[in-house]
Order: structure tokens, then C-alpha cells, then sequence
């Protein structure tokens, strides 16, 4: 038995047991929940084993550009480390290049793997801009995040429609007002 069905049939039997303390688990529609749970959590959880060579494959480029290039939108979805309840919402990532760009589905390849851990938004947001300046090695890296809360939604002070926005300037981003400045102007648009 490898590893990862260890992990699995270990998760189902916790969760099995977890559902008992509320419901009875052989319940008609409980019986295969604690199995789907495992499943998810497994996926939901992926980040802890990001292998970065094998999601850039090789898409690394070189490159004479020295504008900045945004990618924004991203979605992502992650969990709360403190409560184990989702937090989702949009990443803006930009960098100003120096010798090498990378190829643009990459950027939300890693958005959406490092999300994939128990976290908070505010280090999500500095393991992204942290990960893209150690790969390429550019004049500037910036990230914006902005998260909705389940944790603040459904539990405690119960706010709907707060959000969190966290940022993170490296390099240019952080000595260039002008840089920062341009780049919290286009995600705005």
C-alpha cells in the first residue's frame, strides 16, 4: 500500500469517526462522505508537494522587455489555517522583466498551486511574489490578493460582505512609487 492510499484510507476513518459525533454515518447519504471529504482535502491540500520545475516546464523565455507585464483575474481558493474554511478570491500579478519572461499560464498555474495549503491570505500573498522573484530574477514583482473570508462569514463577528486585501512590491514595485502606482491603476480597470 503506497503512501498516498495510507493518507486516504487514514483520512476516511477520521472522518468517518467526525461525522459520528454529529450524525449517524451510515446514514443513506453519509455513507460514502467520508471517502469524498478525503478526496477533496487531498486536492485541496496539493501545495505541500508543488514541484515548481514540473509546473513551469520549461516555460521560461528569454526575453529584451523591460515593460511591465499584469496578469489579473487570477482566482484561487485556499483554506484558512486557522479554521480549515475556505477563503477565495483574486490575485494581480505583475513583474517587470530582466532578461526572462514566463509563459503566461504559468502565472495562474502557481497562483492556484500555492493556494493549495493551510495558510493566511497575508503569506499567500508574499510566498507568490517571493516564488516569481526567485525564478526570474526581474527589476520588480508586484501581487495584489483579494480574498473573501468564509471564517469571518459564517462564524464570529458574521460580516457578509467584508474582504481582505493584502499586497506584496518587491524590487521596483517597492522603491518606485511610479511602478506601484501603474500597477495598482491597470488592475483597477
Amino acid at each position: 500500500m503506497n503512501s498516498e492510499t495510507k493518507k486516504f484510507n487514514h483520512l476516511s476513518k477520521i472522518f468517518k469517526n467526525f461525522i459520528s459525533e454529529f450524525e449517524d454515518s451510515n446514514r443513506e447519504g453519509l455513507i460514502n462522505t467520508p471517502e469524498r471529504v478525503s478526496k477533496m482535502y487531498i486536492e485541496l491540500l496539493s501545495g505541500y508537494k508543488l514541484d515548481i520545475e514540473k509546473l513551469l516546464n520549461n516555460a521560461i523565455f528569454n526575453s529584451d522587455n523591460e515593460d511591465m507585464i499584469v496578469v489579473k483575474d487570477i482566482e484561487f481558493f485556499s483554506l484558512c489555517e486557522h479554521h480549515i474554511i475556505p477563503f477565495f478570491g483574486s490575485a494581480h500579478v505583475a513583474y517587470i522583466p530582466k532578461g526572462k519572461i514566463i509563459g503566461l499560464s504559468k502565472i495562474p498555474k502557481l497562483v492556484q498551486a500555492l493556494s493549495k495549503k493551510l495558510q493566511v491570505q497575508e503569506n499567500l500573498t508574499s510566498e507568490i511574489s517571493k516564488t516569481l522573484n526567485d525564478i526570474l530574477l526581474p527589476q520588480g514583482v508586484g501581487v495584489v490578493l483579494k480574498g473573501t473570508h468564509l471564517c469571518t462569514m459564517m462564524r464570529g463577528v458574521k460580516s457578509l460582505k467584508s474582504s481582505l486585501i493584502t499586497s506584496s512590491m518587491l524590487g521596483s514595485f517597492r522603491k518606485n512609487m511610479n511602478t506601484r502606482q501603474e500597477f495598482l491603476n491597470l488592475i483597477e480597470k
